[in-house]
């Protein structure tokens, strides 16, 4: 008796493990990364700052030349860059070197550009307190553009606010950027990439970073606070 109540027990048990071992076996591994309280809630320790509140910061001071970049800080221009790619150089960026890419960009391809929000509402303020609108691009200059025209029409810039777009080309080394904020005495500057802050800081002017959308062609995305400058919210579209 003692025998079968053994040979019983020892069933029972194999029969548990088996079972437990084909539950496992069978339950499906985690499909979503799943997330927490401590990651929804952190924060970069970052400069925030709202167009209303860089507005409020210029009460009282009179009117100003300010600049502003073009891609990716005024206009999402992904789409040409990403034309000018398949079109010139399918596999490198030497598309960018090439004149024949920048005659296109310079010279109509900019009506696919997404003029940004960001842009549209720091532009009506600037203009509404009477300063001086500069657009200063490192895109290599042509003998012809439109790229003004495309600017002026897309936020409604008046004649007496407006200056032609300045193309400061992209040297390699070298800032170009920063000799055109200092002759064109300007005392604010917008812009998207590490090299539009720092141009900025050299002069001793007030840079202020815009975010540069996440679909953007130009990669890798910037660190935007990186330089510890102000950094305006919701400002990637």
């Amino acid at each position: 008796m003692r025998k079968i109540t053994l040979a019983l027990s020892a069933a029972c048990l194999l029969f548990t493990l088996n079972s437990s071992v084909v539950a496992r076996a069978s339950t499906p591994s985690p499909i979503y990364p799943g997330t927490n309280v401590a990651r929804l809630a952190e924060q970069a320790p970052i400069h925030w700052v709202s167009v209303a509140q860089i507005e409020n910061s210029l009460l009282g001071r009179p009117p100003m030349a300010v600049g502003f970049d073009i891609d990716d800080t005024v206009l999402f221009s992904s789409p040409g860059f990403w034309r000018g790619q398949k079109t010139f150089s399918p596999d490198s960026q030497a598309y960018l070197k090439d004149p024949a890419f920048w005659e296109k960009m310079n010279n109509g391809w900019d009506a696919f550009s997404i003029p940004k929000e960001v842009a549209k509402a720091l532009i009506t303020m600037h203009v509404k307190r009477g300063d001086s609108i500069y657009f200063v691009t490192g895109r290599s200059q042509t003998k012809t553009e439109t790229v003004s025209k495309t600017l002026q029409d897309d936020f409604l810039i008046p004649a007496v606010n407006m200056n032609p777009v300045i193309f400061a080309g992209d040297k390699e080394g070298q800032n170009t950027k920063t000799q055109w904020l200092q002759e064109k005495n300007m005392k604010m500057f917008y812009g998207d990439s590490d090299n539009d802050i720092t141009a900025a800081r050299e002069v001793g002017i007030r840079g202020i970073r815009i975010l540069r959308a996440s679909n953007s062609t130009y990669r890798p995305l910037p660190m935007a606070g990186a330089f510890g400058e102000e950094v305006i919210v919701n400002s990637e579209y």
